[in-house]
């Protein structure tokens, strides 16, 4: 059967976990909180007005999605770190399409941010990607078989090397379908390997854990609000302040790896479970994880490294072997190469980011650019001159 995508989220909970588990944060400890959520085709391709207007009306409709009963009762059971009254609160969201509209630029290339409450801006960002993925993703036609000789594959090759992974790929999926016949392959080939999804709607769809902690804007928002040099350690103590323990896998790349190890706490060390490498060499940066938890008297077995940097299953494979005996390699974040794999000759995954651009405390505090800078020079982003202070700031040879 012909597949052609369409761009659209089919819930409320179509979305990764971390954007609930950082709504509630921000919720909780910055309820009055701003943020901007801009959008960036790192491949800079031409659009069409034509594919605009769909991208536009995929966004329309999800203001018609709305938590249910059976998805509350859902979540209440499967998140319980996230409490009751949250996702009663939900219950009354809507996305606000006045919020959010694409347009195009004089070069063709398409364009659309949003602002709001921090805590509701953060709920765009994924849905709003899996629509702009989907919407240019219909210029290919695809073939459900090989889509799901392709997940098969790739599912046998995981139970034949032990790997344990997760699906992390819904903001660049091909479209929702070929997203949903991936995971049914998997979860029904290798259900001891491919362990969850950060999809909390396919989560709760195939009966599997939702995974998720959080994600580079909550430090990112903590360094506009509160500078670069404790951005970090202030976001891993808020964290810990309103989950108590749970969520414990510290992003350890917004400033640089070398950065956050600084300015890690021997609490931290130890109340954190792990961290999740999301830029650089894997290789050099789990070394200097190891290293740094040594320097703590910390037994690196005893503690955990999520990869999720552009992940395939054999650089997954070659990580897990190489750190075995080491630290705990629990499983791999793995994306684009599982959902936005359709099997067309010449076919390129889209290369789109919503990254947090702008954000202040409340709206009576001036509006402060906030920046990324990753252990890959490609995944920098934000103002140059603002690049240079935090450089200087933190102290980075890069």
């Amino acid at each position: 059967m012909e597949i052609k995508p369409l761009g659209y989220v089919a819930s409320i909970l179509d979305n990764d976990l971390y954007k609930f588990s950082m709504c509630y944060a921000y919720m909780t400890l910055y309820p009055l909180a701003e943020g901007r959520f801009t959008f960036k085709d790192r491949s800079n391709e031409t659009w069409t007005q034509e594919e605009i207007d769909e991208v536009n009306r995929g966004f329309c409709a999800m203001g018609r999605l709305a938590l249910t009963d059976e998805e509350f009762n859902w979540a209440v059971k499967n998140i319980p770190y996230i409490p009751t009254y949250f996702w009663e609160w939900l219950k009354s969201f809507r996305f606000d399409f006045n919020k959010v509209k694409a347009y195009l630029d004089e070069e063709s290339h398409i364009q659309f941010s949003v602002f709001d409450r921090i805590a509701l801006s953060t709920l765009y960002e994924v849905p709003c990607l899996k629509v702009a993925s989907s919407v240019r993703n219909r210029r290919y036609n695809c073939l459900m078989k090989d889509v799901e000789r392709i997940a098969r594959e790739k599912a046998l090759y995981a139970l034949e090397n032990g790997l344990k992974f997760a699906d992390f790929g819904t903001r660049r999926c091909f479209s929702h379908d070929v997203h949903d016949k991936v995971l049914e392959v998997l979860f029904s080939v290798c259900p001891n390997n491919c362990v969850g999804t950060s999809n909390v709607y396919f989560a709760k769809k195939y009966g599997v854990k939702p995974i998720g902690t959080m994600a580079h804007e909550w430090i990112m928002f903590h360094a506009g609000c509160f500078g670069f040099k404790r951005a970090n350690y202030l976001a891993l103590e808020d964290w810990v302040k309103v989950y108590d323990g749970n969520l414990g896998i510290a992003l350890i790349d917004t400033y640089t790896t070398e950065s956050f190890l600084r300015t890690l706490t021997l609490k931290q060390a130890k109340l954190f479970d792990g961290m999740r490498q999301d830029s650089g060499d894997e290789y050099k940066i789990g070394n200097m994880i190891i290293d740094r938890y040594k320097e703590f008297k910390i037994d690196p077995t005893d503690k955990t490294i999520t990869f999720s940097n552009a992940l395939t299953l054999e650089k997954f494979n070659d990580i897990t072997n190489y750190f075995r005996g080491r630290i705990k390699v629990t499983l791999g974040g793995i994306g684009t190469f599982l959902t936005c794999d359709p099997g067309i000759e010449g076919f390129k995954a889209p290369n789109f980011i919503m990254k947090l651009t702008e954000c202040r405390l409340s709206p009576k505090d001036p509006i402060e650019p906030v920046i990324k800078i990753s252990d890959d020079l490609g995944k920098h982003m934000g103002d140059p001159t603002l690049f240079e202070i935090a450089k200087r700031e933190l102290q980075l040879n890069i």
